[in-house]
């Protein structure tokens, strides 16, 4: 007997939150990708410091839910595993694609793509297969793909690029940062801003603020 495994196309409806309103006051728009284990409605509540008529926060929403312990009332979701990662990538990067042109984003906002933890991974993906022209780069304790190269990123032009990392981030090695910083460096050059702050594995909403109050 042989066991096969098959693969069928299907269409699916998946959720995303907002946080303020989209208007002819708005100056920024933030396309944020959470962290592993968490939902979007609770990840963009991070942004809440910042601005309500000029900051309109779009949090797309992992699409793999799980409960997180075994008294199943914790509901996490997940972006990526190994399984299958080339397939699940495009069907993130559709589901993506599909947010940002519900939301119809006017090209006179400045758009600010930000991914956290595993999100770093989903964000930087998106933007170099999508060459999504964004004022700013946030890569918030996370690792960028290794398979992403200079040459993917060459269409930015005046994109501001900052790599935020804790400096007790309790999934962080010396090698590690210097790995991943030096990735980094090779990916951007000179436009990239290396930004540590004291903490762990965290989303930093203070440097969040700072950036809305920059922009």
């Amino acid at each position: 007997m042989t066991t096969e495994e098959k693969k069928v196309s299907y269409t699916t409806t998946n959720s995303y939150s907002t946080k303020n309103k989209l208007t002819n006051a708005t100056k920024n728009v933030w396309f944020c990708c959470h962290g592993l284990g968490f939902l979007s409605r609770y990840f963009i509540e991070y942004f809440k410091g910042l601005n309500a008529e000029e900051n309109y926060i779009i949090a797309p929403q992992a699409p793999s839910k799980y409960y997180q312990k075994s008294d199943f009332k914790h509901v996490g979701a997940c972006w990526l595993t190994k399984e299958e990662t080339l397939q699940e990538t495009e069907n993130i990067l559709n589901y993506l694609d599909s947010v940002f042109a519900a939301e119809e984003i006017l090209n006179d906002k400045r758009l600010i793509l930000l991914g956290y933890s595993q999100g770093v991974s989903v964000i930087t993906r998106w933007l170099a297969s999508r060459k999504i022209n964004c004022d700013t780069l946030i890569i918030h304790s996370g690792a960028i793909p290794k398979e992403l190269t200079p040459q993917d990123f060459e269409f930015l032009q005046d994109t501001k690029i900052e790599l935020w990392y804790g400096t007790e981030d309790e999934y962080l090695t010396e090698k590690r940062i210097v790995e991943e910083t030096k990735h980094a460096n090779n990916l951007f050059g000179d436009c990239l801003k290396i930004v540590p702050f004291k903490g762990k594995h965290v989303v930093n909403a203070d440097l969040i603020n700072q950036l809305g109050i920059s922009h």
